[in-house]
């Protein structure tokens, strides 16, 4: 584990480097999040009908989706991803390391710097100047606390699958493609999810991607109350057992097929 952690630590260190990037994608997600808001204010503005969530409450869906928003998996590790095309994979399987907690560890960090470095910054402005109050109750945010931290092994173990399914594809770039659309419109991202028709609510409410930002977001506004927290948590660990045992399945059939020419 030790070997693990060192790693995770190591890619840290490597992903704090890009602060200007960073910077960069905060102004973007404030530009974002400010248009978001007003079409939602002009929606229920002009909305007769009664909405399963107040206007309040869809102003913090925006502004915390925007704090999450590197969380999505929709992007991969870069070298990893070279390592697959280039068949530099071979050095990793030689190492005396797990390759799936390996690559997990790493997509791990993926998703925790950009989110952190981007989220601290965004929340202080958000909080000052566009509405994003605190958690609704200690209790709220204790649990919005601890279902983010499955929301990022979750996040994690996806963006792992897709790494492994690099095993398969010439390229990458069809799925790598999609994900960023498939992402963002199933967490909530785009729309938050109550405001989808409700014919579309039974889909929507079992489909895994809303556990990275849906869930976290409605226990931390109070749609989700804190005597129903632990079904909600409960659906974040079942989705993220599924994504891991896929992994570590697809994983073990691509490592009996795998061929490296060359040495």
């Amino acid at each position: 584990m030790r070997a693990y952690a060192a790693i995770f630590r190591g890619r840290l260190a490597v992903l704090l480097q890009y602060r200007l990037a960073a910077f960069a994608g905060l102004s973007t997600q404030v530009f974002w999040g400010l248009i978001k808001m007003m079409i939602l204010q002009a929606f229920f503005a002009h909305s007769t009908a009664p909405q399963p969530i107040s206007l309040a409450q869809a102003i913090e869906f925006i502004w915390i989706g925007q704090l999450l928003l590197q969380l999505l998996p929709w992007s991969l590790d870069k070298e990893i991803e070279a390592q697959v095309k280039t068949g530099h994979v071979a050095y990793e399987l030689v190492r005396p390391l797990d390759l799936y907690s390996l690559w997990f560890f790493r997509s791990m960090a993926l998703r925790l710097i950009p989110t952190a470095m981007r989220g601290f910054p965004l929340a202080f402005i958000a909080g000052l100047f566009f509405d994003l109050t605190l958690p609704v109750s200690w209790a709220a945010g204790g649990l919005f606390s601890i279902s983010l931290l499955f929301a990022t092994l979750l996040s994690s173990a996806m963006t792992t699958l897709v790494v492994i399914s690099l095993f398969w594809t010439v390229s990458g770039e069809g799925i790598q493609r999609l994900l960023p659309h498939l992402t963002m419109l199933l967490s909530g991202m785009v729309i938050p999810l109550p405001l989808f028709p409700n014919w579309m609510q039974p889909v929507l409410n079992i489909q895994p991607f809303r556990g990275i930002i849906d869930i976290p977001v409605r226990l931390y506004t109070g749609i989700i109350p804190t005597n129903e927290a632990v079904y909600y948590i409960a659906f974040q660990c079942a989705w993220l057992l599924i994504f891991v045992v896929a992994g570590r399945w697809l994983m073990n059939i691509a490592l009996k097929r795998i061929s490296i020419q060359g040495g």
